[in-house]
This record gives structure tokens, C-alpha cells and sequence, in this order.
């Protein structure tokens, strides 16, 4: 009975895209911890334009949707079109979830607890300690790498007084290639690092 359910392709779509969702705390946390921080990548100047201008908090989509065409060929490639599909769209899921996350931290006071725990814990990375803390949407990763200071208590009390942002975010801007290539070319011809 497992087994057949299990065969079902409507199944198998829908285990894999639980998959990419579950794996996008993963992924969010590499682009931001080592493809944004802890190596010099092309992702790394869009990052830094983010800490210069915390109200810059949505990913270009000239940025991310070549890179999504990319790994849906791979994913399709590996699993077949409708495995890999579903895991691409668990994936995207998730990295929708991570954009409206980020934009609440920046810009509104958090509704619950899980909000405000979030909410220390990214602007800590801001304000605090930019090496550390790179999780957004999980602190999980920043327990697994070693990320979460032994002293994220005091680190989330220094953090804690900064207010939302007022005003607009980067979301208009975020479609435009002459936006989005000015911050690329600002932040490099800058040398910007954190």
C-alpha cells in the first residue's frame, strides 16, 4: 500500500517538493554565510549593498532567476521532470518564504515570538557582528557551523534597539538592470568588504 503510494508521480512530486523546501534554510544559509561573507563571489557585492542599505532586502531577480533556470536543468537532469521540477519548486518556496522574512525583519516590529527571535538574530548580523549569525529564516545552520556566538544573548540586546525601517524597499528597483547593475559596479569599484 506504502509502495504504491510512494510510485504515485503525483507522490513523488510532492515528497520532492517538501525536499527543496526543506533544503532552502540549507541553501540560504551558503549563499549568505560563504558565497556572501566568507568568500569573495559575485553574490558578495549584492550582499554588501544590502549592509550599506539595509532597505535594499529583496534579491534581484536578474540575479537569482538566471541561477534558478540553471539548477531546474541539473534538478530535471537528476530526477526527472517531475521529481526535479517538484524540488525546484520547494526550493523557490522557499527562497519566497526567505524574501518576505527578510523584508519583515527590516521593515516591521515583529507579531510573535519566532518573528522576534529572527528579527534579533538578523540584525545582530547587521549591527553586531557580520561574521556570525548568518541564518535568516533559521538559526539551525548557525548551531551546526558554529556561526551562533557563545554570547548571542548580549549580542541580541545590543541589536534590539533598532527600529523598522520607514519608507520604501529595494522591491521596484530590484527589476531594474540599470538598478541592480549599479549596485554591482558601486559595491566592486568600491573594493567594499565587511
Amino acid at each position: 500500500m506504502i509502495s504504491d503510494l510512494l510510485a504515485h508521480p503525483a507522490t513523488a512530486v510532492a515528497l520532492a517538493a517538501g525536499l527543496g523546501w526543506l533544503s532552502w534554510s540549507f541553501v540560504e544559509y551558503a549563499i549568505h554565510g560563504l558565497l556572501a561573507h566568507r568568500f569573495r563571489t559575485p553574490v558578495s557585492p549584492l550582499h554588501w549593498s544590502h549592509h550599506r542599505t539595509p532597505a535594499a532586502v529583496f534579491t534581484s531577480p536578474l540575479a537569482w532567476v538566471p541561477i534558478a533556470g540553471l539548477f531546474w536543468g541539473l534538478a530535471v537532469a537528476v530526477a526527472g521532470p517531475g521529481s526535479g521540477s517538484g524540488f525546484m519548486l520547494g526550493l523557490l518556496a522557499g527562497f519566497l518564504h526567505y524574501e518576505h522574512v527578510h523584508w519583515r525583519i527590516h521593515f516591521r516590529e515583529p507579531r510573535t515570538r519566532r518573528q522576534a527571535l529572527l528579527r534579533s538574530h538578523h540584525l545582530a548580523h547587521h549591527f553586531v557582528n557580520p561574521r556570525a549569525y548568518q541564518g535568516v529564516t533559521t538559526r539551525f545552520w548557525d548551531h551546526v557551523f558554529g556561526t551562533l556566538p557563545r554570547g548571542w544573548e548580549n549580542d541580541y540586546a545590543r541589536a534590539a534597539g533598532v527600529r523598522p525601517i520607514e519608507g520604501e524597499s529595494n522591491l521596484r528597483a530590484s527589476w531594474s538592470p540599470r538598478a541592480t547593475w549599479a549596485v554591482v559596479r558601486n559595491a566592486t569599484q568600491r573594493g567594499a568588504r565587511l
